[in-house]
């Protein structure tokens, strides 16, 4: 049994300085000890003016999720801090992965909530015996140095709401450590029912292999978590690498594909590397063995002025005009911002996109393959196909957005703004077309 000087969890390796952060609270074990350590810690500095949110994820997929939902408000209005909450909803529980799926729809939620709230610094409660089973489930998966490396202490996550760095100050300490905080501190917290099912693998994992592997080696935990750090370690080295063999073959987020297949055909390994690297920077999962030998099969095989398409990680990864470069699945609006009126810049008449806005006459469309628009001065309307092969725009971005005003068109994204419609004087806007 861990001492009681040994069991309290610190944050000063990985705690982030910020004036507001947030804190994932499950109600369980780990989410309780982060909690009140966290305060503790805050109170214990009257110069401090950290701001703490308390956030909570309602899966709804167990019977007592409501309870678990009301004792986290009460846990929060006991220290507190503030409180928000999101419901999420599961509708076929039997298509996919349920566990990932839940992880997924977690983060997705966590990180609305931050973003909601102005949070840059998000706090997990993941803890040693997290890491040891993460570590074994991806050696199950096969997974390389990237997937054994574990979790992170800190992470950065963009957004478009800015920056947010997920932290995981308890990674250092066992959850027995964390069970001798709470007792000696005489914490409360729910269990989750589900945790004893295991026919989840990591459930399986923690009940009948982790204290199997406790029993043939002592200190098995604590040995997985240390070649998660040390695997991380190698993984820097091996992306320090990629950008050394990838001069050449990157262009802004692309990769040219001549040199890359040079590349693969003296130095394969160093490819593989190269082309892991460039989804890590798209922020894309990392593919199987199966489906990366899969591409390099195409890709050794397609002609230099063809194309390809593959599918992967809800992205779709082009080949094009001899690069690859990747198009996310995501959705867009167009929104009107204002010009200076002392701005030489040209804009839309404002009362007019404001008359055209009260009467519902502004909305978009999509292409139907006739359009034509001027987007120069002293230039013809031209067809949207025109307009398209002049800016090389690749094939799977011209089933572009149209903006209509009044059933005129103004607006095409990635083209630009109907000239004839634009003035220099007044008060005017300017549509532009903006990712989600």
């Amino acid at each position: 049994m861990a001492s009681s000087r040994k069991s309290k969890p610190s944050l000063k390796a990985a705690s982030p300085a910020a004036k507001r952060i947030g804190l994932a609270l499950s109600g369980g074990l780990d989410s309780v000890v982060l909690l009140d350590t966290v305060c503790k810690a805050v109170k214990a500095n009257s110069n401090d003016p950290t701001e703490i949110w308390v956030f909570h994820i309602h899966h709804g997929l167990q019977k007592p999720a409501d309870q678990w939902l009301e004792f986290c408000e009460k846990l929060a209005k006991k220290y507190q801090v503030n409180f928000d909450f999101r419901l999420l909803h599961f509708a076929d529980h039997s298509q996919g992965n349920i566990e990932a799926r839940a992880r997924a729809e977690r983060y997705d939620a966590l990180t609305d909530l931050c973003i909601e709230h102005g949070i840059e610094d998000l706090l997990l409660a993941h803890h040693q015996n997290d890491q040891a089973e993460t570590v074994l489930l991806q050696l199950l998966r096969g997974s390389g140095v990237a997937g054994l490396s574990g979790m992170p202490l800190h992470r950065a996550n963009p957004t478009q709401g800015g920056p947010i760095t997920l932290w995981r100050p308890l990674l250092n300490q066992s959850r027995a450590e964390l069970e001798v905080y709470a007792k000696e501190h005489k914490l409360k917290w729910v269990e989750d029912p589900s945790n004893q099912n295991t026919r989840y693998r990591r459930n399986a994992i923690r009940k009948d292999i982790i204290p199997r592997l406790e029993k043939i080696q002592p200190g098995a935990i604590v040995n997985l978590a240390r070649s998660a750090t040390l695997l991380a370690q190698s993984q820097v080295l091996l992306d320090r690498l990629a950008k050394q063999d990838g001069k050449g073959i990157f262009q802004s987020d692309k990769l040219k594909l001549a040199p890359l297949l040079a590349l693969a055909k003296t130095d394969q390994p160093a490819a593989n590397n190269v082309m892991r690297y460039w989804l890590k920077l798209n922020d894309l999962a990392m593919p199987s063995q199966e489906r990366l030998e899969s591409w390099w099969k195409d890709l050794k095989a397609v002609k230099l002025d063809s194309n390809l398409e593959w599918q992967h990680d809800e992205a779709s990864i082009y080949l094009w005009r001899s690069i690859l470069q990747i198009a996310h699945c995501k959705a867009g609006r167009w929104v009107f911002q204002d010009v200076p009126v002392r701005s030489k810049s040209l804009g839309l008449p404002a009362d007019w996109v404001n008359a055209a806005q009260e009467q519902g006459l502004i909305e978009e469309r999509l292409r139907q393959g006739a359009e034509k628009l001027q987007i120069k001065p002293n230039s013809p309307r031209k067809t949207l196909k025109n307009l398209f092969q002049e800016s090389d725009t690749p094939p799977w971005e011209r089933q572009a957005s149209l903006l209509y005003i009044n059933n005129q068109l103004v607006g095409v994204a990635g083209v630009g703004t109907s000239y004839p419609h634009l003035v220099s004087s007044g008060k005017r806007v300017l549509p532009s077309w903006e990712w989600l």
